[in-house]
């Protein structure tokens, strides 16, 4: 990586520092001024956050494109010379991308743009671009990221991580990657062959403390791990290996939150142990991302409760023997959220894609798994419950869980929307190596299309947004494990998502016809990789619910007689 540019990097790396340091403080302007807009008596007001969404969503993404772009300088030269290379790159065009972010924000606000329009044709900008991310300086970090076969992005780990990360990346190269694209193809369900080897592996108890049979540390948790392994299986197959452990790690999370000491010895070892699989039942049919909407009823009967109502896009609903079903508790809508608990419902795990499961007493549950393009492999499930019982012991936290199932359902997304950065990861690098593969074999105009100079530039522009979105990832993971970082999890969930989606078309792109055809892996990340955007909260939900809130709420609580809500 010598003369990858004109300037040297540590001369890159202050002024692009330089230049993020002045852009940031626009962005805090910006998002003063929104939460003035969205406020009434310094309280954010949700009706007046509603009416500003396309406001508050452009500064979600701007929030996130600055961590990943401070995230990257943060390393500084410590990292490998084609590592910072090409977080200079990224940061050199995220810069731009993020002030005209801001300028729709400033217009919808009617704030002065001055201060944005100086950043945007500033000499350093502009300087940073030519030495960062010019065409011809794209082209030869292409042709270096392809020389590492892709591996960029370097994260510091412990040794006990990078022990595991090599055991699941062979694992997921021998076992899980030549079964891939028959599972895909045949839309057939996740088989033993590769769970029975998982829960030896400890896959399923990476979020569930030792004291409990699982892998986690007692204390903090071990989140840089459990993305690690998430990565090595989902570049492998991200239905049939990555996407199995997002569900034992909300549920281990909810239940370490609220769950009685009784719940936690009698499910965390089993979650631990694969043995019963889990899914996860929150979303509805005419609720989404809507939590505090849900309407599935749970009314109290001897003994327990019954269940009636319909879940939709639950996750290998069929295969699972335990269910975290969220549920409405108190007939009174107008609670909201403050009316839902949280219930573990047990059932036998089914095969194929529809199952009936009637209970002595009456009680049935159905399911239907629903067609999808993409994510085949666990099948989510349309589920119906008529007068399902649910035992009192079942119901999470007892008695003191009633109308904690909205509180504990988030404490446990949150792990599984950093999780689900980590299959976005694993999607991406096999993108990015498909493509790097792929364009080394394929000649074009009697020359391997590498050669060419452009093949380059989107090959060194894949990676460094592959790079930015690790940094990110395992940045936020050590926070969580802090018991910092909720926010941001969302954030780099949403970050790394819509970049896997940019990934995987262009990777798509590079392979030409045989991209679209069934037959090549990259047409399978291609449309993994649509869902990701979707499940474990919809990107607009966590841009305007999570995020933006978030950032409105600490801007109002920094102003002398502002509050944030409760």
């Amino acid at each position: 990586m010598e003369n990858i540019s004109e300037r040297p990097l540590h001369d890159q790396l202050d002024h692009a520092t330089a230049l993020l340091e002045r852009l940031a403080r626009a962005f805090d302007t910006a998002v003063a001024r929104a939460a003035t807009l969205c406020s009434r008596g310094g309280r954010l007001d949700p009706g007046l956050l509603d009416q500003h969404q396309g406001m508050a969503y452009e500064l979600a993404l701007a929030d996130a494109e600055l961590l990943a772009a401070s995230t990257l300088l943060a390393q500084g030269g410590n990292a490998a010379p084609l590592d910072v290379a090409l977080g200079l790159a990224f940061v050199a065009e995220a810069i731009p991308a993020i002030v005209e972010r801001l300028e729709r924000v400033h217009i919808a606000a009617d704030l002065d743009s001055s201060v944005l329009h100086a950043l945007a044709a500033d000499p350093d900008l502009r300087r940073l671009r030519r030495d960062a991310s010019a065409p011809d300086i794209l082209a030869r970090l292409g042709a270096a990221v392809a020389e590492a076969d892709g591996d960029v992005g370097a994260v510091a780990l412990d040794e006990a991580t990078i022990l595991a990360q090599d055991a699941f990346r062979r694992f997921a190269a021998t076992k899980v990657a030549p079964l891939a694209q028959e599972i895909h193809r045949q839309d057939l369900t996740v088989p033993e062959a590769l769970l029975a080897p998982l829960r030896e592996m400890g896959v399923f108890g990476l979020a569930v403390p030792e004291e409990y049979g699982g892998q986690a540390p007692p204390e903090g948790g071990n989140t840089p791990m459990m993305i690690a392994v998430t990565e090595a299986l989902s570049e492998a197959s991200l239905a049939a290996a990555g996407s199995l452990i997002t569900r034992p790690e909300i549920l281990a999370r909810a239940l370490l939150a609220g769950g009685t000491e009784a719940q936690k010895q009698r499910f965390l070892p089993a979650i631990a142990a694969g043995d019963p699989l889990c899914a996860i039942a929150i979303t509805e049919p005419d609720a989404g991302s809507d939590v505090a909407a849900l309407s599935l009823r749970a009314i109290p009967t001897e003994g327990g409760w019954l269940l009636n109502g319909a879940k939709t896009w639950c996750t290998f609903a069929g295969k699972a023997g335990l269910l975290m079903v969220v549920a409405r508790t108190d007939p009174d809508r107008s609670l909201g959220h403050r009316g839902l608990s949280l219930f573990l419902v047990e059932k036998p795990g089914y095969e194929g894609h529809d199952f009936v499961y009637e209970q002595p007493a009456g009680g049935k549950l159905t399911g239907r798994a629903i067609p999808t393009v993409g994510y085949r492999g666990m099948h989510s499930y349309d589920l119906a419950f008529d007068g399902f019982f649910v035992a009192d012991e079942n119901l999470v936290g007892g008695k003191a869980g009633l109308g904690k199932g909205f509180y504990l359902t988030m404490t446990g997304m949150t792990g599984g929307r950093i999780q689900t950065a980590g299959r976005a990861l694993g999607v991406m690098k096999a993108a990015l190596t498909a493509a790097i593969r792929y364009t080394a074999d394929r000649k074009v105009f009697a020359a391997p299309l590498a050669a060419f100079p452009l093949t380059r530039i989107k090959i060194a522009t894949m990676a460094a947004r592959f790079a930015a979105c690790r940094q990110l990832a395992y940045k936020v993971a050590r926070d969580l494990d802090r018991g910092a970082g909720r926010m941001e999890a969302s954030l780099v969930k949403l970050f790394a998502c819509r970049s896997a989606e940019t990934l995987t078309r262009e990777a798509l792109q590079l392979h030409g016809g045989m991209g679209y055809a069934e037959e090549t892996p990259v047409s399978r990340y291609w449309v993994d990789a649509r869902v990701l955007s979707i499940f474990e909260g919809a990107e607009e939900t966590l841009a305007l619910k999570v995020i933006a809130r978030s950032l409105l709420e600490d801007a109002l609580a920094a102003v002398p007689g502002g509050a944030k809500n409760t």
